[in-house]
């Protein structure tokens, strides 16, 4: 019989040494003119400019934006759980 198996998790893919603080600022600066609107809209934009400007994976970027929510880096303005429209609902960043 085989022991349990064992999956890697997120948080080894990402080096500890990753200042969450700095990210979001680069995230603020790159979406100050253009703030991105909308809950899962505004969570899409944010991990594709992680994929593309950092070359993380989509889900390392997904697990960044889980955790910099979470730390306060990121606060979406609306309720996520409601259908948003675009011109009302966006993301403080910083």
């Amino acid at each position: 019989m085989l022991g349990p198996c064992r999956v890697p998790t997120l948080s080894l893919m990402i080096s500890e040494d990753l200042d969450l603080k700095q990210l979001a600022e680069e995230l603020r600066t790159q979406l100050l003119h253009d703030p991105p609107h909308g809950y899962l809209r505004g969570r899409t934009l944010m991990r594709d400019i992680l994929v593309h400007d950092h070359k993380f994976s989509e889900l390392e970027a997904e697990e960044l934006i889980d955790t910099m929510e979470l730390n306060g880096f990121l606060h979406f303005l609306g309720d996520p759980a409601e259908r948003s429209h675009a011109s009302d609902t966006t993301w403080e960043i910083g």
